[in-house]
């Protein structure tokens, strides 16, 4: 998942960002390109500075954490704009993201619903939602089970269909590996995806 956090980083600069700063986002998006994460986060920082409420600059600051593994610091940016700008579907989902990673997939589904509240055809937040299902639902599966194996038939042939889904998820090929034992899964991640910018971030 994390490896998606710079897909599209090279679009930063967008028609409907103000020039100034998709002229700064291009330079941190360069920054974020070459691997250099500490460079980046040093021209955010010093955007920051001159505008700390950005809702822009915050949330890119939350992407270079996030290349950079710490969550829990990016955790907090997403979070503090989620309180600070509700209206912005974005900084839910990748919180969702950063809750899936961590095994919180109530959380998850919590930051989607509410990225699906501000915005309802949010594609991204709809898939990623159909991800965070399909991780509880084999929770749940995977208890029925180990509380009655015996009773729960369906369970195991629900589960292994999920683990196919998955697999067939990493296959580029989009087919079914072969010689796959046919076995539950208990950590079958779900393959939900960041954002890498806000989609229209409002006026401080």
């Amino acid at each position: 998942m994390r490896n998606r956090l710079l897909a599209t980083l090279i679009a930063l600069a967008v028609l409907s960002a103000p020039a100034a700063w998709a002229a700064d986002a291009a330079s941190v998006s360069q920054s974020l390109q070459k691997g250099d994460l500490n460079s980046a986060l040093a021209q955010v920082d010093t955007l920051l500075a001159q505008k700390p409420q950005d809702p822009q600059y915050q949330f890119l600051k939350g992407v270079i954490l996030t290349e950079q593994k710490k969550d829990a610091q990016a955790i907090q940016i997403f979070q503090s704009l989620t309180e600070q700008y509700p209206e912005l579907p974005e900084p839910y989902n990748n919180l969702a993201v950063l809750y899936a990673q961590q095994g919180h997939y109530e959380k998850a589904r919590a930051a989607l619903e509410m990225a699906l509240r501000t915005n309802p055809s949010y594609a991204t937040a709809l898939a990623n939602l159909g991800d965070i299902y399909v991780k509880l639902a084999s929770q749940a599966y995977q208890k029925a089970l180990q509380l009655a194996p015996d009773e729960n038939a369906s369970a195991r042939v629900k589960l292994n269909l999920i683990r196919e889904l998955f697999e067939q998820g990493k296959n580029p090929a989009g087919t079914p590996k072969k010689g796959t034992p046919a076995q539950p899964v208990t950590e079958a991640q779900p393959a939900v995806k960041p954002e890498s910018k806000p989609a229209a971030a409002p006026a401080p």
